[in-house]
This record gives structure tokens, C-alpha cells and sequence, in this order.
């Protein structure tokens, strides 16, 4: 007994060994650039106290150390960087394409699909999924918008004249659309907010998050010792069986009837096709995708396609509300493209000169980005010297709010505790009031 104890000291220890090693030659190889000073096997770890802390943290080292710098987590060093010049060469080029490890932790629900793929396999499903946002596809995606706008603008109704977490209506929508974009189901969150499928999604989100900031629950050993691991196992089960069944129910739908296949109306007028209809008549290399691939791209739409979107739209309905000359100003853009048909649907053609609020957006992603970081790992030594569909989102929801409601800040003004998960939120939610705007 005493052997095999002393036997297996001997492999962890020498597979930490192996660990710092590794690490060390990697840290060498950096020496030229700022280091952060750090506690042996654990690095740099301690800097980081939170997601709600975490862009504060890194805000510091920087202004200690420099815009590029190096942080050490475990044994691993991480190159951290606010520089343009570096962050337009690691976004631009073709060499570094791999994902980090953090991602790893979203390859049980989404596998390994567009979000989680690395290298060869990554380029053919970008190559694949970038025809499905050409822009006359997503012209048929603009009724969808519309559609669920309005039932969002109807939950809003009941809450005029009070101060609301907008966050909470804005995902429920952002699913909603997701959902019937993606899959061509309509999932009903908006109505349905406590169903199996959003309680799920939202479990996922949380777990993800949990996983990359916890030194055991981030290690597959220690993992299961924690509720969180079967509870992600129910909730991957439960999603995956959903996607199957839609994607089961739309194969079989695509094979008895032609129609289905066919992509103009009586009309002459496009269809619209949901994401997933262009996958199952998708091919890579000559071969049809397979049924886990289709299920591997769907699922990851249905997340970032929500998550990111909401977030966006959030921010910018707060930032309307605490600045109401710049909300009077898209107004103002709104009245001059609907004049005095208030309820009119809205066109795609509207949208295009909805030119005031797109900069809106824009600079609502330039001060709270969706995504706060972006990591990528090197495979190799290397020498150092899909926006369209959310947009039209954005402007639908964001083009009936303001034809509705004026957005006015809280007593007292509401501070926002920005929290960098795995898109950027806000960890107190995101209040404003509304009020009935007249037109």
C-alpha cells in the first residue's frame, strides 16, 4: 500500500514538473515582454478576484506594467493585451486561429462547431455558415424581428412608470428570435419564461462561466466532486434532445415534401429559410453534414445568438435613458422615416436609413463591447512586427422601443457593476424607467 502511494506522489509530481517546465520555457520565450510578478505553481491567479472585478484587475496591471504584458495562471502564461497594433495582428491574421482552453469548457453543449473549432475545420464551417447571412436571406429574417418585438413592447407595457431590470425582457426576446432564425421553432420565452429549454440555456451560460474562474471546478479531475458537473449533465442532455428533435422533425419534413425544398414562394418572393433548413442542404467536401454537425452549429447560434445580442441591446437602452438628447436626436430619425404611421411595418429599406441609430449601436459596442476578451493559443512560435444579423436585430427592437416608449433613468441614477463573464453583463442588471412616449 505504502508503494503505491509513494508511486503515485512520484507520477503527480513529476506531471506538475513536466507542467512548470513547459511553463518556464514559454516564459522564457516571453522575457521580452512586461512580466507580472507572481506566487509559485499558482502565478499570477490572486490578481483576479472576479468577473465583476476582473476588467478592474487587468486595468491595474496595466498601468503598472504596460499595455502588453504577461500574467501567469497555474503554469501557463497568458499574454494580455490592450495595444492596437498587436490585438489588429492576432484578430487579422491566419496563424493564430486556435482557441484557447477556456473554450473547452462549452464543447459538451456545442461541441466542436464554429465557436470551439480550431484550424481546417473551423475555415470549412466559416466558409459554410457565411452564405446563410448574405443579406438577402436575412431581408426575410426582418418579419421575425418584428414579430417579437412586439410582444416584447407588450410585456414593457405593463411595467410603465416603474423602475425594470431590462436585461431580463431583452434576453427572453433575443431568444426568441434566436430560436426561430436558427431553428425555425417558436420557442416563446417571452411568454414561457420559466420552460425547461431557457432555464437550461441559462444554466449553461452560468456553469461556463463558473468553470473558468475556479482553479478545481476548470480541472476535469476534480470537476465531478461538484454538484455543477451533473447538473451540466442533465442540462446538455436536455438541449441536445431538443435540438435532435427539431432537426429530426425538419429532415423528415425536407424529405416528404418538395415544397419544402424549394425556395421561392408563388409569388416569385424568396422564403425565408431558418439557419438550420440551409444546413441540412449544406455540403463539406462533396458530403452531406452530419446529424451531430448540424446540431453542433445550431446550438451554437442559439448561444451566441442570444447572449451577445441581448447585451448590446441593454446597454443601449440604458445609455438612451441617461442621455435623453441623444434619444430625442433617434427620435427625431424615427418621425422623419414613419412621419405620423406610427404602427406601419417596419421595411428593410427603413432600416437602411436608420443611420442615426446604427451609430448608436456602434458606439454602445465600442463602450460596452458584448465580449469583453478574446483569447487565442498559439500552436506554433510565431513573430510579431457575422455583425449583420445582430445589427438588424438591434434596430428592429431598438426602432419600436423608441417609437413607444421615452427611457428615463432611475432615482437615484442606477451604477452599473460590469461583470466580465461570458459576454459582458452587468451583475446589478441594468434599470431604467419607461414612459409613454407621445407620438
Amino acid at each position: 500500500m505504502g508503494i503505491a502511494i509513494l508511486l503515485l506522489v512520484v507520477v503527480v509530481l513529476y506531471k506538475v514538473y513536466k507542467k512548470w517546465l513547459r511553463g518556464y520555457k514559454l516564459r522564457k520565450k516571453l522575457d521580452w515582454l512586461p512580466q507580472v510578478p507572481g506566487l509559485p505553481i499558482i502565478g499570477n491567479i490572486l490578481e483576479f478576484k472576479g468577473p465583476t472585478t476582473v476588467l478592474h484587475d487587468i486595468q491595474r496591471l496595466m498601468k503598472e506594467h504596460g499595455k502588453l504584458i504577461v500574467v501567469n495562471i497555474s503554469f501557463k502564461p497568458h499574454i494580455i493585451c490592450a495595444d492596437y497594433d498587436f490585438t489588429e495582428f492576432v484578430l487579422s491574421g491566419q496563424s493564430l486561429l486556435n482557441k484557447s482552453g477556456d473554450y473547452l469548457y462549452l464543447t459538451k453543449w456545442l461541441g466542436t462547431g464554429l465557436l470551439t473549432s480550431d484550424g481546417p475545420k473551423w475555415k470549412k464551417r466559416r466558409r459554410l455558415t457565411t452564405p446563410a447571412f448574405h443579406f438577402s436571406i436575412l431581408e426575410t429574417f426582418v418579419p421575425s424581428f418584428e414579430k417579437n418585438s412586439d410582444i416584447f413592447l407588450q410585456k414593457l407595457d405593463a411595467q410603465v412608470g416603474q423602475d425594470i431590470d431590462i436585461y431580463r425582457y431583452v434576453t427572453l426576446f433575443a431568444l426568441d428570435v434566436i430560436a426561430e432564425t436558427a431553428m425555425g421553432v417558436e420557442l416563446r420565452a417571452q411568454d414561457l419564461e420559466n420552460s425547461e429549454y431557457v432555464h437550461n440555456v441559462k444554466t449553461m451560460c452560468r456553469i461556463t462561466q463558473d468553470r473558468s474562474l475556479s482553479v478545481f471546478k476548470s480541472n476535469d479531475l476534480f470537476y465531478p466532486l461538484f454538484p455543477d458537473y451533473y447538473i451540466e449533465r442533465n442540462a446538455v442532455k436536455h438541449l441536445h434532445n431538443v435540438t435532435y428533435s427539431v432537426i429530426d422533425s425538419r429532415m423528415q419534413a425536407l424529405k416528404d415534401s418538395f415544397d419544402a425544398r424549394e425556395e421561392y414562394d408563388e409569388l416569385g418572393k424568396k422564403k425565408r429559410m431558418a439557419f438550420l433548413d440551409i444546413l441540412l442542404q449544406s455540403k463539406i467536401d462533396g458530403r452531406p453534414l452530419s446529424r451531430d454537425d448540424v446540431r453542433e452549429e445550431v446550438d451554437t447560434f442559439m448561444f451566441e445568438g442570444h447572449d451577445t445580442t441581448a447585451s448590446a441591446i441593454s446597454f443601449a437602452l440604458f445609455l438612451l435613458s441617461t442621455h435623453q438628447d441623444v434619444q430625442e436626436n433617434a427620435v427625431a430619425e424615427q418621425k422623419l422615416i414613419f412621419e405620423d404611421d406610427l404602427q406601419r411595418t417596419i421595411t428593410f429599406e427603413d432600416l437602411h436609413q436608420m443611420k442615426y441609430l446604427e451609430c448608436i449601436i456602434k458606439e454602445t459596442l465600442r463602450l460596452y463591447p458584448s465580449v469583453a476578451a478574446y483569447a487565442r493559443r498559439t500552436g506554433t512560435e510565431i513573430i510579431y512586427k457575422g455583425q449583420k444579423f445582430a445589427m438588424l436585430e438591434m434596430k428592429v427592437l431598438l426602432s419600436k422601443v423608441l417609437r413607444r416608449f421615452q427611457l428615463i433613468g432611475t432615482t437615484p441614477p442606477h451604477q452599473i457593476i460590469l461583470s466580465a463573464e461570458a459576454v459582458l453583463k452587468s451583475k446589478n442588471g441594468i434599470k431604467l424607467r419607461l414612459v409613454r412616449r407621445k407620438w
